[in-house]
């Protein structure tokens, strides 16, 4: 694990890291890269991309996630971002959703291997998720869906004056524009877009949406 490169980062950025947390980052790391071999989790391999891309990614969400909070992390994948706040944030309560049971299977075994007990994984599509009437304060995804259709059932998930943090690219006016509708629809709006830098010459957009608070 490229700890230098984190470890930059997040020096900048006011983030501690413990040495325990360090240990469950790179044993992660490394379970996810043995995993990658035998079963298609993720294209990012090299391990400076792998730092940046992966673990630097998923803590740019940590300054907007309050303390306590109940977080669902919307295609989870391979565990990005969820499973980092989850090694970082132990006082959150966490879910991890996702539909493919292969997936979710790997992030059951790499739970218990992490000793993270309290954070939970989902079999389920969003939508059929949704129908159970779970919400919560902060929903968060990543590389998921184009906001048209990440809002329609992304935001259902998400508790009245909760979050949804959507996870992009730098160049995202098109994608905004054309969420409008969906977002008036279910009670959405966009509170900021904000742009964060991994790394020199990297940078991402994180899409704050709150849902309004129903009289």
């Amino acid at each position: 694990m490229r700890k230098d490169i984190i470890e930059q980062w997040a020096s900048q950025n006011n983030v501690a890291i413990t040495d325990q947390q360090w240990m469950k980052l790179a044993a992660f790391q490394q379970t996810v890269l043995e995993t990658n071999k035998k079963m298609n989790l993720t294209a990012i391999t090299a391990s400076e991309d792998f730092a940046v891309k992966h673990i630097i990614d998923s803590m740019t969400l940590l300054p907007y996630i309050p303390s306590g909070a109940t977080v669902l992390d919307i295609g989870t994948g391979a565990g990005f971002p969820g499973v980092v706040l989850g090694i970082m944030r132990p006082d959150i309560k966490l879910s991890l959703l996702d539909s493919m049971k292969k997936r979710i299977s790997f992030l059951e075994e790499s739970l218990a291997m992490l000793q993270l007990p309290e954070v939970t994984c989902i079999p389920q599509r969003a939508e059929e998720w949704a129908r159970t009437g779970a919400q919560y304060d902060i929903c968060t995804a990543r590389a998921v869906a184009k906001m048209d259709k990440l809002v329609k059932y992304a935001l259902p998930l998400v508790a009245p004056g909760g979050t949804l943090l959507a996870m992009k690219g730098p160049d995202i006016e098109e994608e905004i524009d054309n969420a409008k509708p969906a977002l008036k629809k279910q009670g959405g709006s966009i509170k900021s877009v904000d742009l964060v830098r991994l790394a020199p010459g990297i940078e991402h957009s994180i899409i704050v949406v709150q849902r309004t608070v129903k009289d």
